[in-house]
């Protein structure tokens, strides 16, 4: 089988499985694993003790967190004039930041429930960790509306309750659309994820080596016996949380843009805002996980699972959705000089060739020049280069949503009203707690719930079909032996109600493949 120089696995090769063969599926779980080798790999990341780089990052998150705390306090004490907002200037890092950690919570979703409702196999191995980056994305974002309003305590108004003041939210306010269509999708997204969990909190509870490990592991696996009863049920609620969640990631995005679209501010008042808001949000999700994911099958040793066949798929739909969004970019400008309104053409040539030029140019090169080295396979199969071009993304992310607002608001539409915007120290320290926040508890998921779906990725496996693929480079001779190797195996079901994924169990004694206690593998 070819091999590639992108990170050493054996020999200083990784297995390439980015080969596209119509006559077969490429392999999704390489070197042969047994559904014992799965769980165990999974399971090492949590059994084994702390490692140092994890220790060093999590302090690194703990100490920008408390960042964070403190910034906070500063602000509710001393109100929101400790940022740089000004007139004409009223939004600034609270709403770029919000639209930023929205846009990144939008691709664990969509790998959830999209590619799950299309039976995207790939999808297997990498949609845990993306359902957990979108949880604690969604929690930094929630936290910027209820705070630049300038009176937080007061963040109560915002819900349709009765009050002291007699008082009822504005429901014609795309703001108070954010609150519903936030919250809403935070909801749907929390019991996805938790949902999905379950079949694996029960392999750690039957694992646990602690009894208080058993207790929590055993409380939140909610009686999981994995018999038959209770993967019928599974699969529904899982079924129906995908339909839930599908119009989410199409309808949240699209509701943020409304905060621009529906005013009448040149740079902001434009129809394509919505399916272009929708576009950079997978754009910049995707970038996010390749950012995570990257790193971590390299530390916790899952290259067998997180396989260069994934790394190329998310390469690949960064690289259609950059696509998207530059076209964005260049639709933008055809209508305002199309348009011949002359307040929308000021502010459109304003952002190249005005004092926030160079924000805008890096916005344009990280965008939409450096995702075009993605065309390549080499490029695609070289991990250095797709890391860089993901955090690339990720800066060009944050800038687009930077010139969007700040470039529309800097100008007004009389010369004495203009003005410049320049971020406090308190604007940068809140942004930077920001991945605090994002990161401690990402960590902590690394460490104390599963990392990977094991029963999803068991499915994909040639030992829960019937016959054995064909490999890419495999002879006829090698392939005949496998099948008469795979018939000889005794496969039978598991007497004591399922065995974690209701695969068929192999009659071997070998000891990574024996099922542990309670039936889990």
């Amino acid at each position: 089988m070819a091999t590639i120089q992108s990170g050493p696995l054996i020999g200083g090769l990784e297995v390439d499985n980015t080969y596209d063969d119509p006559r077969e599926r490429a392999p999704l779980v390489l070197n042969g694993r047994s559904f014992g080798d799965v769980t165990n790999i999974v399971m090492n990341a949590h059994e084994r003790p702390w490692s140092k780089t994890w220790t060093i990052m999590f302090a690194i998150s703990l100490a920008l967190l408390s960042v964070l705390t403190a910034t906070l306090g500063f602000l509710f004490s001393t109100g929101v004039g400790v940022w740089g907002n000004n007139q004409p200037v009223g939004w600034a890092f609270d709403i770029i930041n919000f639209v930023f950690w929205v846009g990144i919570g939008h691709a664990g979703t969509l790998i959830s429930a999209i590619l799950f409702l299309l039976r995207q196999n790939w999808r297997t191995s990498i949609n845990r960790f993306s359902e957990a980056m979108t949880i604690f994305a969604v929690i930094c974002a929630a936290m910027y509306p209820g705070i630049h309003v300038g009176r937080p305590w007061l963040a109560y108004w915002l819900l349709p309750i009765p009050n002291q003041m007699g008082m009822w939210p504005q429901f014609r306010s795309p703001l108070m659309w954010d609150v519903f269509a936030v919250s809403t999708y935070f909801t749907v997204s929390l019991m996805f994820w938790y949902v999905g969990m379950v079949p694996d909190i029960a392999t750690m509870r039957d694992r646990a080596k602690t009894k208080l490990g058993y207790y929590v592991y055993g409380f939140l696996s909610l009686g999981w016996t994995g018999s038959s009863r209770h993967w019928h049920r599974y699969e529904r609620m899982y079924l129906l949380l995908c339909a839930l969640s599908t119009p989410l990631v199409l309808s949240v995005h699209s509701v943020v843009s409304f905060d621009f679209a529906t005013s009448q501010l040149p740079g902001w008042h434009t129809t394509i805002f919505p399916p272009y808001f929708v576009a950079g949000a997978i754009f910049g999700g995707f970038a996010m996980v390749l950012t995570l994911a990257i790193p971590a099958r390299k530390w916790l040793g899952l290259q067998d699972l997180i396989t260069m066949r994934h790394i190329d798929n998310c390469a690949k739909v960064m690289l259609a959705t950059g696509m998207i969004v530059g076209y964005a970019y260049a639709t933008e400008f055809f209508i305002a000089w199309y348009s011949n309104y002359g307040y929308e053409q000021f502010v459109f040539m304003n952002r190249p060739i005005g004092p926030y030029w160079p924000y805008f140019w890096a916005m344009v090169f990280c965008n939409v020049i450096s995702p075009q080295i993605l065309w390549f396979k080499w490029a695609r199969n070289n991990l250095w280069i797709v890391f860089i071009v993901a955090n690339f993304v990720n800066a060009g992310m944050w800038l687009e949503r930077f010139v969007i607002i700040v470039t529309s608001l800097h100008r007004d539409f009389t010369v004495g009203a203009w003005g410049m915007y320049v971020p406090t120290w308190i604007d940068i320290a809140m942004f930077a707690g920001s991945f605090g926040l994002f990161f401690t508890g990402f960590l902590a998921f690394l460490r104390f719930l599963p990392i990977l779906a094991m029963a999803e990725v068991k499915t994909v496996m040639p030992q829960a079909h019937a016959h054995p693929p064909h490999h890419h480079g495999e002879s006829d001779d090698h392939h005949a032996a496998r099948e008469r190797d795979f018939a000889a195996t005794d496969y039978r079901p598991d007497e004591a109600g399922g065995n974690g994924n209701n695969a068929p169990k192999p009659a071997t004694d070998n000891p990574g493949d024996k099922p542990w206690r309670g039936g889990n593998w």
